[in-house]
This record gives structure tokens, sequence and C-alpha cells, in this order.
């Protein structure tokens, strides 16, 4: 059974040799490691059960642990760790930010893996899902890029944005690239989605076409973009994001 040990947002890995790391099955975890933090069950896909903890200290890395970075994680271990390293994430987020009741202030229980229940009031607490849209603007041969000013790095994106109440996705796909670019956009067509836990979010993808205006960037927002060819395109989206899978989708010319 694996067991996911995070600090923070640093997940504990154990050292394979040769640069590999993987997650860590239950028993191979120290003893003592996990004493004194709260362990909750993660269940992943196929009814597969793992556990979940939150470190109140860091642990000392050595030849056989390592603390890494959740995102920066994806390069080290198998891409279905990753992801179930990211549901284990979400889970001990929310468990943190749901220890009482919204409604009356009472103490919750947990009542399943992904439910906590007040014994006053009967409110009902399930891990939230953020969602946003992100989306790759054609125009003839070129996409839209941009640099967002909370981006970690030099590397450009795409336009995203958080759905808002009562907006459809395709509605908030043009407020989006409208509000931070001043663009008019069409054809807006669906392309996939991804879990992104940072710390609780769904990215839903979208391709549209220019349709019209001049770039006016949403200076609080933006601190750069442009329309680019395949062969000037700026620092990419590193691998995890659906933001690379939408841009190598277009640069490889596939098909939806």
């Amino acid at each position: 059974m694996q067991h996911f040990i995070f600090f923070e947002d640093r997940l504990l890995l154990k050292k394979d040799g040769n640069g590999k790391c993987h997650v860590p099955d239950a028993e191979e975890v120290p003893s003592g490691l996990a004493d004194g933090c709260r362990t909750l069950d993660v269940w992943l896909p196929g009814e597969t059960k793992a556990l979940a903890s939150a470190l109140e200290h860091p642990v000392d890395e050595d030849g056989a642990w390592i603390l890494c970075g959740l995102r920066a994680s994806f390069a080290f271990i198998m891409p279905q760790e990753y992801k179930a390293a990211g549901k284990a994430f979400q889970i001990l987020y929310w468990d943190k930010h749901s220890h009482y009741c919204p409604a009356c202030g009472t103490l919750m229980r947990q009542h399943t893996p992904i439910m906590k229940k007040c014994p006053q009031c009967g409110y009902e607490s399930y891990p939230p899902i953020a969602t946003a849209i992100i989306v790759l603007v054609r125009k003839g041969d070129e996409i839209l890029m941009v640099h967002a000013r909370n981006f970690r790095g030099n590397f450009y994106g795409l336009v995203a944005g958080f759905l808002e109440a009562g907006e459809t996705l395709e509605e908030c796909v043009e407020r989006e690239v409208m509000e931070e670019t001043g663009l008019r956009i069409k054809n807006i067509t669906y392309f996939g989605s991804q879990p992104w836990p940072y710390p609780s979010g769904l990215m839903a993808g979208f391709v549209a076409d220019y349709a019209g205006g001049e770039i006016k960037l949403q200076n609080e927002e933006l601190s750069a973009g442009a329309f680019y060819r395949r062969d000037n395109l700026p620092e990419l989206p590193t691998k995890p994001s659906i933001a690379r899978r939408m841009i190598d989708w277009w640069r490889n010319g596939e098909r939806q």
C-alpha cells in the first residue's frame, strides 16, 4: 500500500539509486516517522487504497529519502504515482481546512474518506474542486502565448482563468480572453481536462480561433503576450501541465 507523506507541499520520496525515486509503500516508511500525524485513506482508480499523511516538521534528507515539491516530483516518479500524489495532496488540504462546520462552527466528523458531516446541524463537506479554463487561441499559423505575473520563471503559457458563478465553460473562455487580452474569439471547442492539485483545481482545456481585436494586456494579470509561430516559440511550460500538452498538440499538427 502506497503511503503519500507530505510536509506542506513537498512529497517524501524513497531513493532507488541512479537518480530514481518512488512513493514509498507503507512498510518502507521508517518507524515513528508519521507518528502523531493524521493519516487518511485515499482511494485510487481500480479501488486501490493508499494512505496520506501530513508531517508537522520536515524530515532530514539522506541517502534514502528526499522531500520534493509536488510539481517537481513529476521528473522523479511514474506518471500514475504523480497523479495519485495529487489526489492525496488534495485530500490532505481539504482535511486541514475543514475542521469546523462553516454553518454553525461545530467540530466536523469524518463520515467517509471524502465526506465530513457536522454532528450538530448535519452540514456535509466534500473536497472542493475549483474549476478553471485554459485556452489555445489560433490565428493562422500562430498561437497566442502570454506570461502571467504569477508565473515562477520565464516561460510563456496560455490564457487561463477561473469559472465564475452562473457561467458556462465556453462563456468563461470568451470572457477570460477578452478581459486579459482584449481579443474576440470564435469556434470554441473542448480539448481535454487535467486535475490541478495546487491546491485543489481542475483545468478544462479549449481551442479557439482569433475573431478580431488588438492585444491589450490586463496589466495586473499579464506582463507579456503575443502571437507566435512554431519556429519562434518562447520558453514553454513544463511537461506535467495541460498547457504544454495543448501546445505540443498544436506544434505537431495533430487533429482533435
